[in-house]
């Protein structure tokens, strides 16, 4: 069984700074592609980053396209999410995904029903 456990949320000011951390259990982490996904209260989940398993190939949703960075480590089946500026309309849960991909250069998809295992998720609060 694949587990994912996420870690590094907190409570920030805007403008501050977050690295969002998310380690996969097993030896299969560098055969998926990797998602950050968050949920606002009152609203529904939604993309945030994907990565490719291989050669960093990147997708942002735009509102945090030049603000967030996501990464990954295969050695240490970990991937992250570096955010800056953060802005209060950032506030949520922040889920990692995994779903398999064939090929190293295909980054995953944006919609949450395509990925196979998720994490817990950690809480992101940004006051303004």
């Amino acid at each position: 069984q694949v587990q994912l456990v996420e870690s590094g949320g907190g409570s920030v000011q805007a403008g501050d700074s977050l690295r969002l951390s998310c380690v996969v259990s097993g030896n299969t982490f560098s055969t998926y592609a990797m998602g950050w996904f968050r949920r606002a209260p009152g609203k529904e989940r939604e993309f945030v980053a994907t990565i490719s398993r291989g050669f960093s190939i990147t997708r942002y949703t735009d509102s945090v396209q030049g603000r967030f960075t996501i990464s990954r480590d295969n050695a240490k089946n970990t991937v992250y999410l570096q955010m800056n500026s953060l802005k209060s309309e950032d506030t949520g849960v922040y889920y990692c995904a995994a779903v398999f991909r064939s090929s190293l250069r295909s980054a995953g998809p944006q919609e949450a029903d395509s990925y196979r295992y998720w994490g817990q998720g950690t809480q992101v609060t940004v006051s303004s």
